[in-house]
């Protein structure tokens, strides 16, 4: 019988995805035949726009696909790439500059190992996406969380004076997950000032920078700062704006040094990413805006009309409406969760998975305890279905009371 110890100490200290977790438990209970919404995966619900399938049908149909390419993609692939971080922030790239991943996710684990050594501080802003927790412990780097104003919930140069010792790393998560914030130019560039003046690399994680709303401006770094010989570094991805989640393909751009060091490592980890998904997100960046525009514009209006009908729930609260993503993260009132008998936001998701049938996570996966992400990625009679069953359940607690 195997235990704890035939395994490593690296894995054995990795806790499992939150959101992965909701939806696995999610999934099995529809299988089981019980009416579930799982609001829990951040994954558009919009099948990949026809003409980037037929794209990758065309690359399989001719012959493309059959074989490795190189580590780091395909050239046609990092010449799109470079097209489209000139045409949307005016800095001119090389293809050495960029290196595709088997999705975004496994960039960033890359960039950790590439650049974490035992006990180097990378910080961000505290509640943050799952993730970045994991993969900086798994690079046996320390993860500091800095806490934040909870108006914006946003990371800030005087947040980071307050780290003690030096910082190898910080991550700016914009539009971020799971707050739905997004940072203004002038905040991007005050990161950007503090990370120069202290030699510490920062990595934006840009991946919903398509995806803002109702007015508002995204400024992605690189409209900011060159990354030729300098430590900004971003990360990105067809997965959210395009609805390919499943292609699983992102990329890193940085000075051509780190991504060398990068390709060394991916070259022992993934050879190279699906060679059809590489022509899929070929024809993503090189299709129309209104294709992005389209789901854009959906998922403001569900935002809308999903933000006014959670907060009209009592107890319940959106601390800053969200201008990005597809994510609402709101605070349960302690007192809600003392009339229910819960103890925790982790007991609220599970007992609302277990008795309204709505997945969703608990904020203690995202470092914030007393809170819950939703996804608005659904349509919105399933989204208002399950605000229904939401505010029933948060009524129970007013009929325990009386």
């Amino acid at each position: 019988m195997l235990d704890a110890s035939d395994f490593s100490e690296r894995v054995l200290a990795v806790e499992p995805s939150a959101t992965l977790a909701v939806s696995k438990k999610a999934k099995q209970m529809v299988a089981d035949g019980i009416d579930v919404i799982n609001l829990g995966v951040g994954e558009p619900d919009f099948f990949t726009p026809e003409p980037i399938s037929q794209a990758a049908i065309t690359a399989i149909e001719s012959g493309k696909t059959s074989f490795y390419t190189p580590v780091g993609g395909i050239l046609p692939l990092r010449q799109a790439i470079v097209a489209k971080v000139a045409e949307t922030t005016g800095q001119q790239l090389t293809p050495n500059q960029v290196t595709v991943t088997t999705g975004a996710k496994l960039s960033l684990y890359a960039l950790m190992q590439t650049l974490i050594n035992p006990g180097d501080q990378v910080v961000m802003a505290q509640p943050y996406w799952v993730s970045y927790a994991e993969q900086v412990r798994l690079a046996q780097g320390k993860f500091v969380p800095v806490q934040t104003d909870r108006q914006d919930m946003k990371l800030t140069p005087a947040a980071l004076d307050q780290v003690d010792g030096p910082v190898k790393l910080v991550i700016l998560n914009n539009p971020t997950n799971p707050t739905g914030q997004l940072y203004s130019q002038a905040e991007v560039q005050a990161l950007l000032d503090w990370a120069n003046s202290h030699d510490a690399f920062i990595l934006a994680d840009e991946i919903y920078g398509q995806l803002v709303y109702n007015g508002a401006s995204f400024t992605s770094a690189m409209a900011l700062q060159t990354v030729q010989g300098s430590r900004l570094i971003i990360v990105d991805g067809v997965s959210k704006s395009y609805s390919m989640t499943g292609w699983r393909l992102g990329w890193t751009i940085a000075d051509e040094s780190i991504i060398q060091q990068m390709n060394k490592l991916l070259g022992h980890m993934t050879s190279n990413p699906a060679a059809v998904s590489q022509y899929a997100a070929m024809a993503a960046l090189q299709t129309e805006p209104a294709v992005v525009e389209t789901m854009r514009a959906t998922f403001e209006k569900r935002l809308n009309e999903t933000y006014d009908k959670l907060t009209a729930i009592p107890g319940l609260t959106v601390d800053v409406k969200p201008e990005g993503a597809f994510y609402l993260f709101f605070r349960v009132d302690p007192a809600i969760l003392a009339k229910l008998g819960l103890e925790s936001t982790i007991d609220f998701a599970t007992a609302l998975l277990d008795q309204a049938h709505v997945a969703l996570p608990a904020g203690e996966g995202f470092g914030m305890p007393g809170y819950m992400r939703l996804s608005y990625a659904q349509d919105q009679e399933t989204l208002d279905r399950a605000i229904d069953r939401i505010a029933a359940f948060v009524n129970q607690a007013e009929m325990v009371s009386e």
